[in-house]
């Protein structure tokens, strides 16, 4: 269910009014059964009529509170989208980037990632798809869920660069950037990954490794 602070206005219906509270517990089941669906349809796919039936009530109470599917889908992928930012640059921040325990951080980076794309695997397909179309919004929600990440990252690169172990004209945006498009893009395409023989494992040591070199400027430690 969306927080007590969310502002009315996010929850607003197609007709204008605010729900109260069984109205915004409809509209919570109508997101549910979308996203439940995304696993196993294409998003051009969904009919309002199965998502309704699916989620207990009517095409007429789903177009109260959605205009038509893609609206709904928007709302899940910027939840998805906030919520990510904040856990994802959380992990980078959180942990410690000094000696051998920067290794066991790069790692639980690439994990959280990983993770994190399985769980909202069908949102961010529609999104990753609805971005190589050009769709503005979904643009948008996809930068907004990197963004804090590269931040994240840029911010322990920077500080780690005044160690002197990187080169003096290393860019920390440029260089997080870089490491977010690569956990970003397998995370997307494991399976394809795994298909070629290559087991998650191994990516995800070997992605470990990257990070680690790219942000301390220190080869990996030994055994890892």
């Amino acid at each position: 269910m969306p927080s007590p602070d969310v502002a009315d206005d996010e929850l607003r219906a197609a007709d204008g009014r605010v729900p109260g509270r069984r109205g915004r517990a409809t509209r919570q089941r109508l997101l549910e059964r979308t996203a439940e669906m995304l696993r196993s349809t294409s998003y051009r796919d969904l009919k309002v009529v199965d998502i309704a039936r699916g989620a207990g009530t009517s095409p007429a109470t789903f177009y109260q509170y959605f205009p038509e599917v893609e609206s709904a889908i928007l709302v899940l992928a910027e939840e998805m989208s906030q919520a990510g930012s904040a856990r994802l640059s959380g992990v980078v921040r959180d942990g410690n980037w000094k000696g051998r325990p920067a290794y066991e951080t790069a790692m639980g980076v690439v994990e959280e990632v990983m993770a994190f794309w399985e769980e909202h695997r069908a949102v961010l397909r529609v999104v990753d798809l609805a971005t190589d179309e050009g769709d503005q919004r979904f643009r948008k929600i996809r930068v907004a869920l990197l963004n804090g990440l590269t931040n994240a990252l840029a911010e322990v690169i920077e500080a780690a660069a005044k160690s002197g172990r990187h080169p003096a004209d290393l860019d920390p945006m440029a260089t997080a950037g870089v490491l977010v498009s690569m956990l970003a893009h397998v995370a997307a395409h494991r399976y394809g990954f795994e298909f070629w023989g290559i087991r998650t494992d191994d990516l995800q040591r070997s992605m470990a490794r990257i990070v680690y070199t790219t942000v301390t400027g220190q080869r990996p430690p030994a055994g890892t």
